[in-house]
């Protein structure tokens, strides 16, 4: 099951200390990333210029010309964090709260990228922090970094903390905690596309913790003909949650993978079904996809 990603790098990144100093980059060196909770060794990409690197640079630049602007930091973090290296990221995003302590983002980025890099106590205490921040603050657009073929921006500020707060405390198989973060979810129903991608998460938690009713309601708001601009994946799991799809219906992404490997632990009781899914995701899936790092922690739970 040991599933190797390594990767040599190619491009050189600044070190903490020089951000704030010098424009001159280090000499590459490889990065791990991070080892999975399977032993996983993951490491920084190659990087190939291309739009990625483009974008990359141009908000390199940009932080440099501005390195008080808290936006110029954010973006060359997220920036960063797009191109594979997460902690580069992580390490600006820390910059960004030693300078700006007081802006909730450096706390939901850094902590974004602590799932990433599987430190899961790490990423509840920012999200944690930046609950506190945003406390009686009026919420704002966030921008998308990949954005949509409508390219419109369909989640929040306060509604990303909250998602990934669920996330992550439902890595750490703490579901009563993930359901009140799931359940604090500002934009859950401010576009379709956000129903069905928290009603995802909420589905799966309640069903675990045995609350059936409550699963159900959450789907009963999902339709075949709802105005779904990105999460087609979550839209279809949803759908089967409700009966409305059949698994052969279904078009297997990784998303899919991890809802059928859920369903077969918690609708049918046959773990060996599930364990073929779960299987296929891990061999085959993003190690840094939500659904491969939730199927990571389910095989541990389950199988080891």
């Amino acid at each position: 099951m040991k599933y190797f990603y390594l990767l040599s790098i190619s491009l050189a990144l600044f070190s903490c200390d020089s951000y704030q100093n010098s424009k001159n980059h280090i000499n590459p060196t490889q990065t791990i990333e991070t080892i999975t909770l399977l032993g996983d060794t993951l490491s920084s990409p190659e990087i190939k210029k291309g739009k990625t690197f483009d974008q990359f640079k141009s908000a390199q630049i940009t932080y440099f010309d501005n390195q008080n602007n808290a936006e110029a930091l954010i973006w060359y973090g997220r920036r960063t964090a797009y191109m594979g290296y997460y902690k580069e990221a992580i390490k600006l995003f820390t910059l960004g709260i030693k300078n700006h302590p007081n802006d909730a983002r450096f706390y939901r980025h850094r902590g974004h990228r602590y799932i990433s890099t599987r430190q899961y106590d790490n990423a509840i205490s920012d999200f944690e922090k930046a609950v506190q921040l945003i406390d009686e603050k009026t919420d704002q657009i966030e921008p998308d970094g990949l954005p949509n073929a409508k390219n419109i921006p369909l989640s929040t500020l306060h509604g990303n903390i909250w998602y990934h707060l669920g996330l992550a405390y439902y890595l750490k198989n703490d579901m009563n905690n993930a359901l009140k973060a799931f359940n604090n979810r500002s934009v859950t129903h401010k576009y379709d596309d956000n129903i069905v991608s928290g009603g995802h998460w909420l589905y799966m938690i309640n069903r675990r913790v045995n609350k059936i009713e409550e699963s159900n309601t959450v789907i009963n708001e999902v339709h075949q003909n709802m105005d779904i601009i990105e999460n087609m994946s979550y839209h279809q799991s949803c759908l089967f949650y409700k009966g409305v799809l059949k698994e052969s219906e279904i078009v297997i992404d990784e998303v899919a993978l991890y809802s059928l490997a859920n369903w077969y632990v918690y609708e049918k009781k046959d773990t060996l079904k599930a364990k073929t899914y779960y299987q296929n995701l891990l061999s085959t899936g993003n190690p840094y996809s939500f659904a491969y790092i939730a199927g990571e922690a389910d095989w541990i739970k389950l199988f080891e």
